[in-house]
């Protein structure tokens, strides 16, 4: 298959409004529409199918790296269709292709039907704001409103550091650049610590991934910098135990200081199906660090955040089910989808 076969494939999944696109050997063409899988065509792909479009669509240097690291990350454009993020990798001595489609629009808060409080969280000067979730809950999407919002409404400089770059952003109120790991920076630890000394209001790490690129985030957020990144954690507890868990026993006392000091928010997200399976709809938690919140983590009670998410509702907090609660009352997701996430006899 070739590069032009290759991008009808594309143009076709983002007609179909698929979010992602699997490319593997033994079956057809696979696309994710509204989050179930369903396959296009009849005709598996061969292992000169997947292999061909590989050799297609990367450069010589990018499909050397390919052969060397055995997987590799990409973006990739077609005018006038979308951006898509790209992860080609190899299984049972194959190629196979995993494709996200990055909509060319990016949609407002209102348009995400999020929370209105991601716009006060917009506004801080100063902090750390993490949004978390399981790959594919819509983290970059969520931030990428809450940029765009900010890019209409405040006058910033903007670094973002992303693996690849996704949404794409014009330079509006804000200057917004934005830095392709692997390409315009080595790593995320190195572009953070770049990103201290080109005068950015606000940074934006497209993953929060190893210990020095936390420590780093947490420096920033502390010396007056407004800093956003993404974490795999299921809740906002969760989320401060891993911070705090990536450093060594011995510095984990001056960390918990410090991340009760310098945590603004934390968003954390999942995806359901919507009742008329015409798109998805985002369930949050919302996690504000107020006094009390700054209590409990110095004094390692994490464990009782719940509980000041669950009775803060009328300060713009709530827990994942409490979410799940209200989209269910609205009719707005599948009840069977959202099962999992509510206690027995809880809906």
């Amino acid at each position: 298959m070739k590069k032009e076969q290759f991008d009808k494939l594309l143009t076709i999944a983002t007609e179909y409004k698929a979010s992602d696109i699997h490319l593997t050997v033994g079956v057809p063409p696979v696309f994710r529409i509204h989050g179930e899988l369903k396959k296009y065509g009849k005709q598996s792909l061969k292992p000169e199918d997947t292999f061909g479009m590989t050799r297609d669509i990367l450069s010589d240097e990018l499909f050397d790296k390919l052969q060397k690291s055995r997987e590799i990350d990409m973006s990739y454009g077609i005018p006038g269709v979308s951006r898509f993020r790209i992860n080609i990798y190899h299984q049972r001595n194959t190629v196979s292709i995993a494709i996200r489609i990055v909509p060319g629009h990016i949609p407002s808060i209102e348009e995400l039907k999020m929370p209105p409080v991601l716009k006060k969280i917009s506004t801080f000067a100063q902090g750390l704001v993490l949004v978390t979730g399981p790959t594919g809950s819509g983290k970059s999407t969520t931030l990428a409103s809450i940029i765009n919002y900010m890019n209409q409404t405040a006058r910033k400089h903007i670094i973002t550091l992303e693996d690849p770059i996704e949404y794409i952003h014009n330079h509006n109120n804000c200057i917004i650049d934005q830095r392709e790991v692997g390409f315009d920076t080595q790593n995320f630890a190195n572009g953070l610590r770049a990103c201290l000394r080109q005068d950015p209001d606000v940074i934006l790490v497209g993953e929060l991934r190893d210990f020095e690129t936390i420590a780093t985030a947490l420096t920033a957020a502390e010396t007056g910098h407004l800093v956003f990144g993404t974490l795999h954690t299921t809740n906002a507890p969760d989320t401060i135990d891993r911070i705090i868990d990536v450093f060594p026993p011995n510095q984990q006392g001056q960390i918990r200081i410090q991340l009760a000091n310098v945590l603004q928010a934390i968003i954390s997200q999942r995806l359901f199906q919507q009742v008329d399976k015409k798109g998805r709809r985002a369930a949050t938690e919302i996690l504000l660090n107020t006094p009390a919140v700054k209590n409990l983590i110095r004094n390692e009670k994490i464990h009782q955040i719940t509980n000041i998410m669950q009775t803060s509702k009328a300060n713009h907090m709530q827990t994942l089910e409490m979410s799940i609660q209200d989209l269910l009352a609205e009719k707005a997701i599948d009840k069977r989808a959202a099962a999992p996430y509510i206690p027995e006899g809880g809906a």
